[in-house]
């Protein structure tokens, strides 16, 4: 079955800097920045961007930082539980705009 995500498209990521290749070089070298070894070792920024990949849904992230995570010593433990942190932290987000619906529910019910 044909999808709209094609894991080999991202071997072409850097093709988007060919339409602006200044912009393109001021992200690459941020994005290079970011995840340089820091306050956080490559380890942790890997498995961050895992879970973040997860939160915004982006496949092409998913593998990346799957690949990157296991290539930086995680383990399959590990990687799910920052995937069930994401999860966490998304449902909470969905619940407590729940307050915004009481908000309004109250406000109209007056």
């Amino acid at each position: 079955m044909d999808t709209y995500y094609h894991s080999h498209d991202l071997s072409k990521f850097a093709d988007i800097g060919k339409g602006n290749q200044d912009l393109w070089k001021k992200f690459k070298g941020y994005y290079d920045a970011v995840f340089a070894e820091g306050a956080l070792t490559e380890r942790e920024k890997a498995l961050i961007a895992l879970a973040v990949a997860h939160t915004v849904q982006c496949p092409y992230c998913i593998d990346a930082y799957t690949q990157a995570s296991l290539e930086k010593g995680s383990n399959l433990e590990e990687m799910t539980e920052a995937v069930h942190v994401a999860c966490a932290i998304r449902g909470g987000a969905s619940l407590v705009h729940g307050i915004q619906m009481r908000n309004v529910a109250d406000k109209l019910s007056m």
